[in-house]
C-alpha cells in the first residue's frame, strides 16, 4: 500500500500538483488584502479546496458580507462538484469500506484531481485505487496550500498580468488532461461540442449561464450520439 501511495504522490508532483499550486498564488494575495494571515489562507485551501469558492470567501469579506451568508455562498458554489463526486466514487469503493472513508475521498474531488483520477485509476487494481488517490490528492492539496502561503508573501511582488496567467494554468491543464483521457466517441464529442457551443451560449444566455447551458446542451447531445452508436 505504501508503494501505491508514494506512486500517487510522485505522479502528482511530476506536474499536476504544481499547475494547481501556482494557480492559487492569487488566493494568498486576496487573503492578505483582507488582513488574514498566511496560515489562515493556507488553511482555507485545505478546508475549502476550490479557488473559486475561496475567491468568493475573500471577496465577500472585503465587501463586509456576513459570515453566514458567505458560508452559504461557498457551499452553493461547490455544488458543481456533486456530479464529479458521483462519477469517481464507484472507482474508489470496495465492500469493506467505511462511510467516513468515502466522505474523506469526496472532499478531495476538484477539477485536476478528478480528471487525472478518471484517467489513471481504471488501469489500477481495485485495491490500489484508493491509496493511489489519497497519495495523489494529498500531494496536490499540500503543494497548493504551500503556494497559497507563498502567494500571501509575494502579493506585492507579482505583477497582475503574471497572476492572471497563472490562474489560467488550471483550465488549460484541465482541457489538455480531459482531451487526453477522452477514449470514447461520446467523450470526444462532449469536448468538441463544449468548445463549439461556448461562444454561442455566451451570446444567447449571457456570461452568468453560458457554461451551464453549453455543458447541458453539449453533454446531452454527446450522450445521445453515444446511445445511437450503441444501438447500431
Amino acid at each position: 500500500m505504501r508503494k501505491t501511495i508514494w506512486r500517487g504522490v510522485r505522479d502528482a508532483l511530476a506536474l499536476p500538483a504544481w499547475v494547481v499550486g501556482f494557480s492559487v498564488l492569487g488566493i494568498g494575495s486576496l487573503a492578505q488584502d483582507v488582513g488574514h494571515p498566511a496560515g489562515a489562507a493556507m488553511l482555507s485551501t485545505v478546508l475549502i479546496w476550490a479557488s473559486p469558492a475561496q475567491a468568493i470567501l475573500y471577496g465577500g469579506l472585503a465587501a463586509g458580507t456576513s459570515l453566514p451568508a458567505l458560508a452559504i455562498a461557498v457551499c452553493l458554489s461547490s455544488i458543481r462538484f456533486l456530479p464529479m463526486t458521483i462519477a469517481i466514487l464507484p472507482l474508489l469503493r470496495h465492500p469493506r469500506q467505511r462511510l467516513v472513508t468515502q466522505i474523506l475521498a469526496a472532499h478531495y474531488v476538484a477539477v485536476t484531481v478528478w480528471v487525472e483520477s478518471l484517467r489513471r485509476l481504471p488501469v489500477l487494481d481495485p485495491e490500489e485505487r484508493l491509496p493511489y488517490y489519497f497519495g495523489f490528492a494529498n500531494a496536490t492539496i499540500g503543494v497548493s496550500a504551500l503556494l497559497t502561503g507563498l502567494g500571501h508573501y509575494l502579493a506585492d511582488a507579482v505583477p497582475g498580468a503574471i497572476g492572471a496567467g497563472l490562474l489560467f494554468l488550471t483550465p488549460l491543464f484541465f482541457t489538455i488532461s480531459l482531451t487526453a483521457g477522452a477514449n470514447r466517441v461520446v467523450d470526444r464529442a462532449a469536448v468538441v461540442l463544449g468548445f463549439l457551443l461556448a461562444p454561442i451560449t455566451t451570446a444567447a444566455a449571457g456570461k452568468e449561464f453560458d457554461l451551464l447551458v453549453a455543458g447541458l446542451v453539449g453533454g446531452t447531445v454527446a450522450y445521445l450520439i453515444g446511445r445511437l452508436r450503441a444501438a447500431r
